[in-house]
């Protein structure tokens, strides 16, 4: 499908968020009704995450003026994990441009778990979006240095910027995963083997393990999300991270296939783009509003935070966020 050419003017509508005090007021609300809700499992295939705190719950909020409040277990630390893909593919976005990544990595939805080495197969090779497990690795394989160090750093450097303050790696996530990620190696020698990973697998791997590793909190979240939604520039510092049209371009592919095989069931439920991570990290994103940030570590079969994803629909719900809803203005004239 070919792109609007750029040539053509670009328009921009989008609404608002509420008055602070109801914001506030709703985030509040969200986190008492599902504070107890104890469906789901907390993920124990990486032996760190094993150890997490079942019952821990952050809410946080964002918007695009800087303001976020934030409630719960906001400023617990976990590894970002898969959320980290996100931001990942925001950078090399931005660095390669939206045509030389799109002809390595998809935007498609596969249908299948995000470790689906079928999905790979089936489609002779090809990374079918950067969301999934194939299409990161081949996403962070991208990133711009000359070696895999340097290739580190600019990532680390990024989610940072994304993120408002220096970020640090939690060597006991990095090292675990390390020692149980066989799949990821086979993932990425497979993607290789079709022509469509840069460099060497296993060094894309360890780069892509070491950004999965990388503390945040539920508050950091939301700043990133709403770095997101406003545009590429952080509504805590002021810099653009990345361009508006890199921003849109990670959102529609957020729509798509930000929640694995969920992803349409969420887009129909809750209406707005997100993407989840296994330690149980949600950031879910309003087009020109902010972003909400959750935690919590009690997944569903999918590998999203079940508390998480019950928070955001009744935010989205409460707060006008679904990108899909409108009302009418009257009778036409």
């Amino acid at each position: 499908m070919d792109r609007v050419p750029n040539d053509v003017p670009q328009a921009v509508s989008t609404g608002l968020l509420p008055r602070l005090a109801q914001v506030e007021a709703d985030v509040d609300a969200a986190f008492q009704r599902y504070r107890h809700l104890d469906d789901g499992v907390v993920a124990d295939y990486i032996p760190a995450l094993a150890d997490a705190d079942p019952d821990m719950f952050g809410l946080a909020i964002a918007n695009t003026v800087g303001n976020v409040h934030s409630v719960g277990d906001a400023a617990v630390e976990f590894s970002i994990q898969s959320v980290a893909k996100a931001f990942v593919y925001a950078l090399v976005c931005e660095a390669v441009g939206h045509d030389a990544i799109k002809e390595k990595v998809g935007v498609d939805n596969t249908g299948l778990p995000f470790n689906s080495v079928i999905a790979i197969e089936l489609n002779a090779g090809s990374p079918m979006n950067p969301m999934v497990n194939a299409g990161a690795i081949a996403t962070t394989a991208l990133m711009p240095g000359s070696t895999p160090a340097e290739q580190w750093e600019n990532i680390r450097a990024g989610l940072s910027a994304f993120a408002g303050r220096g970020l640090r790696l939690s060597g006991e996530v990095y090292r675990s995963e390390m020692e149980t990620n066989h799949r990821n190696r086979a993932i990425a020698q497979l993607v290789q083997s079709y022509g469509r990973l840069q460099g060497d697998p296993l060094d894309a791997v360890d780069t892509y393990t070491r950004q999965c590793s990388l503390l945040v909190d539920a508050r950091d979240l939301a700043i990133m999300g709403a770095t997101l939604a406003d545009g590429g520039v952080n509504p805590m510092t002021g810099d653009q991270v990345v361009s508006p049209e890199v921003g849109g371009d990670v959102l529609a592919i957020l729509a798509a296939t930000g929640m694995y095989e969920r992803s349409g069931e969420w887009l129909f439920e809750i209406g707005i783009p997100a993407k989840s991570g296994v330690s149980g990290g949600i950031v879910a994103i309003a087009p020109g509003k902010g972003a909400l940030g959750s935690f919590s570590p009690r997944l569903d079969k999918a590998g999203n935070s079940v508390r998480g994803q019950r928070a955001t629909a009744y935010l989205s719900r409460a707060l006008g966020l679904n990108i899909f809803a409108s009302a009418a203005h009257g009778s036409p004239q």
